[in-house]
């Protein structure tokens, strides 16, 4: 009898003290862990830059989590994607934390943008390439910061030009630039009358605008130093004539070239087996990835564009920019993932799995590094006789009318003074063209 009592003593106590730790203990298990700050980030989410949020997130578990919103080349234009975030923007609405934009788009989305000023130094101001940070003021205020710079330039298939003798030196000189007289002798060279030669983005969007400008910059460099566009001038007819004799005399060029953008153009060159497009850098970077004849993409070289006798080379800067929305409630989180995004680290991820150009200065200061890349120390070369479009506010709307005028003329329906001279018009009269 004592020992049944001593052991129910024994138990009772057991349970007594399992009870009070239960109870002790059950607000700290029914606490919920702290959820992160979650930031929507509008880009698009290529290979490269889900690596690069899926590292941050790692970083910053617990603090930080970055949702990506996709808005992918293939789906969206730039065009598209351009109203896509207007849209979401003009509703006042705090649902985009952070958004990417093209640069040239930066007087228009400014409004929209938390000033930045404050919250980045000389010292990190002067971290960032020139090149890339010159556009990402407006009226003198710092608006955005880049997240990468493009050049325009040219690729061409080496084992077609192979063909000729003397293709090292042809390869030699096209890395530094050869004239567009002497690309279309290359033409005649390879026997190439009747086929696909020379690709270029001719579909009505900015794309074709950048290909326009780029010869009238290798006609004037300082065209667009005085930040007008002038469409009546004889430089602006005669780099429009060019496009058009690029297709109906010159016949380097397909019919086809007013259907294509970037991404069509490149794989419409592989296809067909042209020997020159036009493009931008991560062409073969993204193409390994997705075009099924890697043979193909292997053999691609890369080149500056053409010039003019007596004329420098030059190429359009593309790029984009991080823009911080001013409706954003997350700001202080939002910084983070910025000055993430810049950093040595990230700039050199982004360049090796998606092509990006960097735009961190550390990165080309790095001898060790550019060495064992020289593809990255041609585009730094490149970088030198690059140019800005026109920093203009109404710069979307004038662009889509060039776009769309240029367009026509391309296709042969109308007139280079013709589509000119109503561009100009419909420019000056302040209206805004529906597509």
């Amino acid at each position: 009898m004592k020992t049944y009592l001593f052991i129910f003593s024994i138990v009772a106590i057991v349970s007594l003290i399992l009870i009070i730790f239960y109870f002790d203990a059950l607000p700290m298990l029914s606490r919920e862990e702290p959820q992160p700050v979650r930031l929507y980030f509008a880009d698009h989410i290529s290979v490269a830059l889900d690596l690069v949020i899926r590292k941050f997130n790692e970083k910053y578990k617990g603090w930080i989590e970055v949702i990506p919103v996709d808005l992918p080349f293939n789906k969206f234009s730039t065009n598209e994607r351009k109203e896509l975030l207007a849209r979401s923007l003009r509703s006042n609405s705090g649902r985009l934390d952070l958004f990417s934009i093209d640069h040239i788009w930066v007087p228009r989305f400014a409004k929209w943008s938390e000033p930045l000023d404050e919250y980045f130094s000389p010292a990190e101001r002067a971290e960032i390439l020139s090149y890339a940070f010159s556009s990402c003021s407006y009226d003198s205020v710092l608006v955005s910061v880049p997240l990468y710079i493009d050049i325009g330039m040219m690729y061409y298939r080496r084992d077609i030009i192979e063909r000729l003798p003397d293709a090292g030196q042809i390869e030699e000189k096209l890395k530094k630039s050869i004239t567009w007289d002497e690309m279309i002798h290359l033409r005649d060279r390879l026997y190439y009358q009747g086929k696909p030669f020379y690709i270029f983005q001719a579909n009505d969007y900015e794309g074709l605008v950048c290909n326009y400008f780029e010869l009238l910059a290798g006609r004037d460099k300082q065209l667009f130093a005085r930040n007008t566009i002038d469409l009546r001038s004889t430089t602006a007819r005669s780099a429009l004539r060019q496009m058009v004799d690029f297709v109906y005399k010159d016949n380097i060029s397909p019919a086809r070239v007013v259907e294509l953008d970037e991404n069509s153009s490149y794989r419409y060159m592989l296809d067909h087996d042209a020997v020159f497009v036009r493009g931008w850098p991560n062409f073969i970077e993204n193409f390994r990835k997705m075009y099924p004849d890697t043979v193909k993409v292997n053999h691609l070289g890369r080149a500056a564009l053409p010039h003019f006798p007596g004329q420098e080379p030059t190429s359009v800067y593309g790029g984009w920019n991080i823009m911080l929305s001013k409706y954003s409630t997350k700001k202080k989180e939002a910084l983070v993932f910025v000055k993430f995004l810049q950093t040595k680290e990230i700039q050199e991820l982004l360049f090796e799995v998606g092509g990006y150009i960097p735009v961190n200065n550390a990165v080309y200061a790095d001898s060790q590094y550019v060495s064992h890349r020289p593809e990255l120390a041609y585009y730094r070369q490149l970088l030198d006789h690059g140019f800005h479009r026109p920093s203009l506010k109404e710069y979307t709307k004038i662009s889509d009318i060039i776009s769309h005028y240029i367009h026509r003329a391309i296709r042969n329906e109308l007139s280079v003074d013709d589509a000119l001279n109503k561009a100009s018009d419909m420019i000056s009269s302040n209206k805004v063209l529906i597509k």
